[in-house]
């Protein structure tokens, strides 16, 4: 795969509670993706960008949520997650504290 596309399959880590949960008990992290990127494609990613060895991917697609200001109505765009499970002695140091 081209190194031109791994450095833009991951668009961000994704911090948040319930990622922090998973990242303490299964040592899984989350980051938003591009629409059309693919488990192969975000493994590669990873590995590639932090040098670690990844165990699993799985990926969702968030949903757009309706919201209404007064009066108008309006929805969020849609985005994709991945959450990546690595190798139980790796690490990663996104900059989370």
């Amino acid at each position: 795969m081209k190194q031109e596309r791994l450095l833009r399959v991951l668009l961000s880590p994704r911090i948040s509670e319930k990622g922090m949960r998973g990242t303490e008990k299964h040592n899984s992290y989350v980051f938003r993706v591009i629409d059309s990127a693919t488990k192969p494609e975000v493994k590669e990613a990873v590995e590639s960008l932090f040098n670690t060895s990844v165990k699993e991917v799985r990926i969702l697609n968030v949903k757009p949520k309706k919201k209404r200001f007064k009066g108008l109505e309006g929805k969020r765009k849609a985005w994709k997650k991945a959450y990546v499970t690595l190798q139980a002695d790796q690490k990663l140091d996104i900059g989370i504290q």
